[in-house]
Parts: structure tokens; C-alpha cells; sequence
């Protein structure tokens, strides 16, 4: 579906501006050339004919009706003008008649000196590693803010820009039609590192960023014990989202031993992030429950060690207290003999 961006409709109210002032001008400068010609002065004038003196104010031919007709004319273009840019406003302001679920929102927070970006999927990238990432030819909503102090989110070759105010937020969209590389910008004096305050801006393909996505929400989880040996068997790991309640589907996700590969699993099929409850039981009671948190906003690589279960535990205590009984009792045995011999010694 062709969506008119906002380039379009701005470069659309510049030519039509363009064309008519270009036209007005060419009439104005024709018409005044014509009567500088038309009435100048040859010397051929006649003692009867009525020529203005220097300083009288002209009172207009016929009755003032060239003068009305170009005030009305004139009259009936800029209120035109007016009318028709106002119209044209009004989409830039409230954006493309699109469907929500052809739109990308995003989340954009302003920092002295760099850009945080949140998607509506999870996933958060910053001026510091990819930018901002979009698809060409997708409508994408901003909502902007700021940590700090005052900044101004802009985008020069997309037409963009919108405020960036602590406490307050602004929306806005764009649209992309070509793949390439852009780069957002501060418009508002913010400190010292306003003028290195930007950011990449990168429109890939719909494909190109369905993949890109992919990648991002990949979560790669390795098991191994104390002694830096992978499990592989006798546990079950479960991926419960931290705010569960708000989403329409679930997102839980329980994966047994035998989906692992040598102990670790590579999770591709999630498609929210954001914050994951981890939670690792073992299904013989061989290892002690792990339970953690998981931020799942871009590719995450984990390895958790697991420890020996409480039984285990316990079993293992048993047996020194074992080993260490049998010593005391081998060491007292020992002590009783060389005592017996000590007095065999001596009675002798």
C-alpha cells in the first residue's frame, strides 16, 4: 500500500507555492512592463490630454474596476492557498490513514548527549550500537521524550521533528520510501554535546527487517555444573513474561531436557521482549531451582551453573561425618595399641 509521506506532502506545498508565486510574479512584472511601455513618456503628449503630476495619488480607470479585479483575484488565491496548506497540515499532524497493525511504533527518549529507541515488540537499541532501525514504506509513530533537559528529535531528509520535554511526551510519524541511511538529529541547544548528539537511522526492506528482528529477539541458554560440564538431562527450564497480564496471548514458555543440545538451546520463536522470569527445576531433584530475571531486548547469551540439590547436599555432609567418625575411630585404635605396647615395654 503507497503511503504519502511527509517529504511528499511538504514538497507538494512548496511546488504549488512555487508555481503560483512564479506565475503572480511573471504576470505582475509583464503587466508593469506593459504600462511602463504603454505610458511612457515620448514627448508626444498632447496640451489637452490629462496626465498626473508628480505627487498626485491616480484615481483608477474605469470606476476602479482593474483595481477591484485584482484585489479580488488576489483575494481568492491566497485564501485558496491558505485553505488548501491548511488541509494538507492537518495529514502531517494526524498522520496516514493507515490500519495500527501496518504501523510501527516506537519509543524515542532523548539524553544529554544520545537517543534511547523502544519498539512495541521489546526490543531497545540506542545511538550507541544500531540506531534507530525501521522498514521502508511502513508508517512509523514516535512518541518522544526526554530524561534530562529540553531536546528536539529530527530527521532533515524525512521531514521530522518533534519535542523532546522531560515529563511530557509528542507524537509523530514518518515514512521511508527507499532503503538507505539517514541520521537523527538535536534541534535544541542542549549542553555541551548537543552538537554530537545523533544517531543512524537505518530503512531496511520488509524483509531485510523481518530478519533483523529475528535476530534480535534470540535468546541462547547453557547449562553446566560446577565444574564447567554441560547438563544435559534431569531439568526443565520455563520463560514466563514479567507483565504476562497485559499482553492478549501468553507468554510462557517451557522447554524440557530433551529440546536442549548438548546442554544448551537456542530460542528463536518468542516475539515479545522485555523482562522474562527464568526459572531452571530439576525433574530429579539433582540440582537446586535457579530463578532469575531476564532482560530480552536484543540477542541475549546466557549460562546459568547449576549446584547440587539439598538431598545431595545433605548425603554428601553424611558422609564426611562418616569418614570423619572412621578416622577418630582408626586414630583411637591406633593411640589404645601403642599404649598397650608402651606398657608391655615397661613391665618388662
Amino acid at each position: 500500500m503507497q503511503v504519502q509521506t511527509r517529504v511528499d506532502i511538504f514538497e507538494e506545498i512548496f511546488l504549488v507555492f512555487l508555481g503560483l508565486g512564479t506565475l503572480v510574479g511573471v504576470v505582475v512584472v509583464a503587466y508593469t512592463l506593459y504600462n511602463a511601455y504603454k505610458y511612457r513618456d515620448n514627448g508626444d503628449s498632447k496640451a489637452d490630454e490629462d496626465l498626473p503630476t508628480l505627487g498626485e495619488l491616480p484615481t483608477g480607470g474605469q470606476g476602479g474596476k482593474k483595481l477591484f479585479l485584482s484585489f479580488g483575484l488576489s483575494a481568492i488565491i491566497v485564501i485558496s492557498l491558505v485553505v488548501w496548506s491548511y488541509g494538507m497540515l492537518l495529514v502531517v499532524e494526524d498522520g496516514p490513514d493507515t490500519p495500527d497493525e501496518e504501523a510501527l511504533e516506537v519509543e524515542v527518549e532523548g539524553w544529554a548527549f544520545g537517543w534511547d529507541f523502544t519498539y512495541e515488540n521489546g526490543i531497545e537499541t540506542s545511538d550507541t550500537d544500531h540506531g534507530l532501525v525501521v522498514p521502508a514504506d511502513t508508517p512509523i509513530w514516535t512518541e518522544v521524550t526526554a530524561r534530562d533537559v529540553w531536546h528536539t528529535f529530527g530527521i532533515s531528509e524525512l521531514r521530522v521533528k518533534a519535542d523532546a520535554i522531560p515529563g511530557e511526551t509528542d507524537e509523530t510519524w514518518f515514512v521511508a520510501e527507499e532503503d538507505g541511511d539517514y541520521m537523527v538529529e538535536c534541534f535544541e541547544l542542549c549542553g555541551f554535546g548537543h552538537s554530537g548528539m545523533t544517531s543512524d537511522v537505518e530503512v531496511l526492506s520488509e524483509e531485510e527487517f523481518e530478519q533483523w528482528v529475528d535476530e534480535q529477539l534470540t535468546m541462547e541458554i547453557t547449562l553446566e555444573d560446577e565444574n564447567e560440564e554441560r547438563v544435559t538431562d534431569g531439568f526443565e527450564l520455563e520463560l514466563v513474561h514479567e507483565e504476562n497480564d497485559q499482553f492478549e496471548e501468553d507468554l510462557s514458555f517451557t522447554y524440557a531436557d530433551d529440546e536442549f543440545e548438548n546442554g544448551s538451546i537456542t530460542i528463536g520463536e518468542i516475539e515479545q521482549g522485555g523482562p522474562y522470569e527464568l526459572t531452571i527445576t530439576s525433574t530429579d531433584d539433582e540440582f537446586e531451582t535457579i530463578e532469575e530475571s531476564v532482560d530480552f531486548t536484543g540477542p541475549t547469551d546466557e549460562t546459568y551453573t547449576v549446584e547440587l540439590g539439598a538431598e545431595d547436599d545433605e548425603t554428601d555432609d553424611e558422609d564426611e561425618e562418616a569418614d570423619e567418625e572412621e578416622e577418630e575411630t582408626n586414630d583411637d585404635g591406633d593411640s589404645d595399641e601403642t599404649d598397650n605396647d608402651a606398657e608391655e615395654g615397661g613391665d618388662e
